[in-house]
C-alpha cells in the first residue's frame, strides 16, 4: 500500500513466534522446576525436553494430538530406559526399543504424533543418556513436562486462538479467490486450459481447507480450557460457523467449473457477463476474508455475492446453452452457501438470491419466459 512502510521479514516471523517462545521458556523453568525442586530428582533432563517437544509439535493442533505427543514421548522413554536395564543397550537393543516403541504406538490406535515421538524418545534414551539404576525415573519426568506443557498452553499462557485461526483461514480463502478470478480469466478468454488450471487450484484448495477447519476444532477447545481466551468465543463464532458454508461453496464452485470447461469444449455461447458474474464471486470470497480478519460484519461480503447472482442472471437471459445452464444453477447455489458463511439463515438467503437473480415471489422452478 503506498505510504505504509514495510515491516522487515524477519521482525514479522520474529513477531509470529514470540508466543511460542515465551511458552517454551515458561514450559521448560516450569518442569524443571517441578521435577528437580518439587520431586527431588537429581537431573530430570526430560522433563523439560518433554515440554518443549510437546508445545513445538502441537502448535494449532487439538488437545487430544497434543496430549498423544505427551505421552508418545513418556512410553518412548520409559521403554528405552526398561529394554537398557533387562538387556543393556547396542544397535540391537536400539532397534527392538523401537519396534516395540512402534507397535505400542500403533496397538492402542494412536496417530502418526504419537508413533514418531514414542520411537524417537526411545531412541534418544537409548542413545544418548546411560541408565543410572533408576526404573520409570525418567518416563515420570517425561510425564511431568508433558503436564507442564498442557497446563501452559491451556491455561497459564495460551495462544490467542484468533490467531490461530486467521493463519489457518487466510491460504484457505485466497486460495479460493484466486481460483476463482483464474476462472473468471479462462471463461472470459474461452481458453479452457486456464479453466483446468484454476479447477486444479480449487482441487488443492482442499488441503487449506481441512487445515482451517483443523484449527477451528483446536481454537474451541483452546477457549474451553483457558479463561483468559473466552473473550475471544464472540470473533470466533464467525469462523465456526461459517467454515462449513464455505466448504460446501467450494465444492459447488468445483462443479461450476467443470460444466463451464465443457461448455467451452462444446462451443457453447458464454454471455459476456457470466465470467463477471464468476469474478465477483471471487471477490465476495476476498472480501469476507477481510472483513472476517477484521471481526466486522461482512456486509460487503454479503452485497458482492449478490451482485455476482444478478450478473448470472442477465447472462442466463442473454442465452446460454446446457452447460452454461448448469454453471448459471450452480453459481446461485455456491453464493448461498457464501451468503450462509456470514451469518444469514438458510430461508433468508435462498429469498435473497431469488430477489437478486429478479425471481422474486415467484414459484420455485418457474423461470422468465421470453418472447420470440
Amino acid at each position: 500500500m503506498i505510504g505504509k512502510k514495510r515491516v522487515p521479514v524477519f521482525l514479522v516471523r520474529g513477531r509470529a513466534g514470540l508466543m511460542l517462545a515465551m511458552q517454551a521458556g515458561l514450559a521448560a523453568g516450569l518442569a524443571w522446576y517441578v521435577a528437580h525442586d518439587l520431586s527431588g530428582r537429581p537431573i530430570p533432563f526430560f522433563a523439560p525436553i518433554a515440554a518443549v517437544i510437546a508445545l513445538g509439535s502441537s502448535v494449532g493442533q487439538r488437545l487430544r494430538r497434543t496430549a498423544e505427543l505427551v505421552i508418545g514421548v513418556a512410553v518412548g522413554i520409559g521403554l528405552g530406559d526398561g529394554i537398557i536395564l533387562l538387556i543393556g543397550n547396542g544397535p540391537v537393543q536400539i532397534g527392538l526399543i523401537v519396534l516395540l516403541a512402534v507397535l505400542l504406538a500403533t496397538a492402542v490406535g494412536g496417530g502418526a504424533a504419537l508413533i514418531v515421538q514414542s520411537a524417537s524418545s526411545a531412541v534418544l534414551v537409548a542413545t544418548l543418556t546411560s541408565s543410572n539404576g533408576q526404573p520409570w525415573t525418567r518416563f515420570l519426568d517425561a510425564l511431568v513436562g508433558g503436564a507442564v506443557a498442557l497446563v501452559v498452553m491451556t491455561v497459564l499462557l495460551p495462544l490467542n486462538p484468533l490467531t490461530v485461526v486467521r493463519r489457518a483461514a487466510d491460504p484457505a480463502l485466497r486460495a479460493f479467490t484466486d481460483g476463482l478470478h483464474d476462472a473468471a480469466r479462462g471463461l472470459a478468454a474461452a481458453d479452457p486450459d486456464v479453466l483446468q488450471a484454476a479447477l486444479e487450484r480449487l482441487r488443492a484448495a482442499e488441503g487449506p481447507f481441512a487445515a482451517f477447519q483443523s484449527a477451528i476444532e483446536a481454537a474451541g477447545e483452546n477457549v474451553a480450557f483457558a479463561p483468559a481466551r473466552w473473550r475471544a468465543r464472540g470473533a470466533l463464532a464467525q469462523y465456526v460457523e461459517g467454515a462449513p458454508q464455505l466448504t460446501y461453496s467450494l465444492r459447488n464452485v468445483r462443479v461450476l467449473l467443470r460444466r463451464a470447461h465443457t461448455a467451452l469444449n462444446d462451443q457453447e455461447p458464454v454471455p459476456a457477463l457470466l465470467p463477471v458474474s464468476v469474478r465477483h464471486l471471487g471477490d465476495a470470497v476476498e472480501l469476507l476474508r477481510q472483513e472476517w480478519d477484521r471481526g466486522v460484519e461482512p456486509v460487503a461480503a454479503r452485497e458482492r455475492a449478490l451482485r455476482a447472482v444478478a450478473e448470472s442472471g442477465h447472462a442466463y437471459q442473454e442465452g446460454v446453452g446446457y452447460s452454461g445452464g448448469v454453471v448459471v444453477a450452480q453459481i446461485r447455489t455456491a453464493v448461498a452457501d457464501l451468503l450462509r458463511a456470514t451469518g444469514v439463515e438458510y430461508a433468508e438467503a435462498t429469498r435473497q438470491v431469488r430477489a437478486a437473480i429478479g425471481w422474486r415471489g415467484r414459484p420455485h422452478g418457474a423461470r422468465r419466459r421470453t418472447g420470440r
